[in-house]
């Protein structure tokens, strides 16, 4: 049985934010500038961010201090921003599968609270199950044996022992397979299982499961009233742009576009 730890929300809280799949990166600057534009004006009491806020993150040095590399001082600027947003409401972080190597320095340096995936949101009496949702894509098994490997504590120290532009070169050569693997035909496209889905409701005692990952919004009814929600990614390059969170309030979950 999968252990749930909670998140009890203050009674003072009355609207919580939801985003995940962000995916920033210094190449595509106009979703960064809506998140950042988001930071800067959300009236939420919480922001809780369900994974991949990053495309690659390959260890909390590489934020450690602005630089004249690309990628150093955008990972730099990301952490003052959530720095900056941290002094004014709480943020929340669950790893996704791109910024999994998100760890307790860089937390500290933003002011994040980690949030372990899975975790029970309970706000206005309501419990929410919340998930970035990527381990219960159970027919991507290729993905969820490579899941397990990169979550050991074994592996990430191996990995995070490398130079920092080591680390990069391999990130960058491991997106360019994930994107060549998403291009092939033959490449079986894996969705949150309903089946374990339930089982996670019925075992957290919630009636909503919220999670990214699949970058394919909706929502599931599950039956026996439960449901699934999935989050929107983003890219404010696209067209239409996408730049959408989730509020949750006393009157439940309500889809918010930005852009």
């Amino acid at each position: 049985m999968t252990a749930f730890k909670e998140l009890v929300a203050p009674p003072a809280w009355r609207t919580v934010d939801l985003i995940s799949d962000l995916h920033l990166q210094a190449g595509e600057p106009a979703t960064s500038e809506a998140w950042q534009g988001y930071l800067q004006t959300t009236p939420a009491d919480a922001l809780i961010i369900l994974g991949d806020l990053f495309e690659v993150w390959v260890g909390d040095d590489s934020a450690a201090s602005a630089s004249s590399a690309d990628a150093a001082g955008f990972e730099a600027q990301c952490a003052e921003l959530l720095r900056r947003t941290a002094q004014r409401l709480p943020v929340f972080f669950m790893h996704g599968n791109r910024d999994f190597l998100v760890g307790p320095a860089f937390a500290a340096q933003c002011g994040l609270t980690l949030l372990d995936d899975p975790t029970v949101l309970v706000l206005h009496g309501q419990r929410w199950l919340l998930s970035h949702g990527d381990i219960l894509c159970l027919e991507d098994t290729e993905y969820l044996k490579f899941r397990a490997q990169v979550r050991t504590p074994e592996w990430q120290a191996a990995f995070l022992a490398r130079p920092l532009e080591e680390r990069r070169a391999l990130a960058r050569s491991m997106r360019v397979q994930s994107e060549d693997r998403k291009r092939n035909p033959s490449t079986i496209w894996a969705d949150v299982d309903n089946d374990a889905a339930r089982d996670w409701l019925l075992q957290a005692n919630a009636r909503t499961l919220v999670h990214g990952h699949t970058h394919r919004p909706a929502n599931h009814d599950l039956g026996h009233g439960l449901q699934r929600i999935v989050l929107s990614d983003w890219d404010a390059a696209a067209h239409p742009p996408r730049a959408q969170l989730l509020c949750l309030s006393t009157a439940g979950a309500q889809r918010v576009d930005l852009r």
